[in-house]
């Protein structure tokens, strides 16, 4: 049997959506499971941050990409504005 659990992030739990997807797929789980903690954090927050549904599906798929590649945290984005004090100034309130 595979071991099917989810590591967390540092702040933010992981959302049910993209829980269905990292089950669903073994690879991005595993790559998933390897990163840091704030590495998880980062992506969890970089795909709940947004507003529209779209584009939270878009975030979703390129993380799945980006993993996959070996990218370890979301390019261009300036970081977890609940993490990182630093990074509220990128963000609208």
């Amino acid at each position: 049997m595979t071991d099917k659990t989810i590591a967390v992030g540092v702040i933010h739990k992981v959302p049910e959506d993209l829980r269905e997807v990292l089950i669903s797929n073994l690879d991005i789980l595993e790559k998933w499971n390897n990163l840091t903690s704030l590495a998880r954090n980062e992506w969890i927050c970089w795909i709940t941050i947004v507003k529209k549904s779209e584009t939270r599906k878009h975030h979703i798929e390129r993380l799945c990409s980006d993993i996959l590649k070996g990218k370890r945290r979301p390019c261009c984005w300036p970081g977890c504005p609940h993490h990182r004090p630093n990074a509220k100034k990128w963000f609208k309130k």
